[in-house]
């Protein structure tokens, strides 16, 4: 697939895991997450081309060169009673944006939603990331003021999932 911006996009190879990792590094630093970050390359390839992946992305690229990507996985809606598909992170570094490729990215996703039967297509924003609210609620988003995110990691996962 082509984009507006020229750039093509399609589903992750094993030769872009590194550079997958390295975005996920500038997403980290532009979150002011970095103290988090614990991906590797040797972390993130099973789960993307494992023997049971449970991840899947697809990257932008420009004259040969990974500026952006989309990692997602399956989830599913007990109330539709159908999959949907997660978006964990989607990434585009700043000298390749306002050019259509997060959008591209978006786009493609959906329509890959589609084409699978899937109900839903969401994702996570950071309240303050004002820039990417209001992108995602131009492309006919709804972000849900109801929801908040739960999670256990760490000491608390450990403490809970301990018997």
């Amino acid at each position: 697939m082509t984009t507006p911006s020229n750039a093509l996009l399609r589903p992750a190879e094993r030769r872009d895991v590194e550079a997958i990792v390295g975005l996920v590094r500038e997403l980290a630093e532009f979150e002011h997450l970095t103290d988090q970050l614990e991906l590797t390359a040797e972390r993130l390839h099973p789960q993307l081309f494992g023997d049971r992946p449970i991840v899947e992305a697809v990257v932008a690229e420009v004259a040969g060169h990974v500026v952006g990507y989309a990692l997602f996985f399956t989830n599913f809606s007990t109330f539709l009673g159908k999959p949907g598909l997660y978006l964990e992170d989607l990434y585009v570094q700043p000298a390749h944006r306002s050019r259509g490729l997060g959008r591209a990215l978006l786009q493609h996703l959906a329509e890959l939603a589609l084409t699978r039967g899937y109900g839903r297509f969401e994702w996570s924003v950071l309240d303050w990331n004002a820039g990417a609210i209001g992108f995602y609620e131009k492309l006919g988003a709804a972000v849900l003021p109801d929801w908040r995110i739960c999670r256990l990691a760490g000491e608390e996962l450990a403490r809970l999932g301990t018997p």
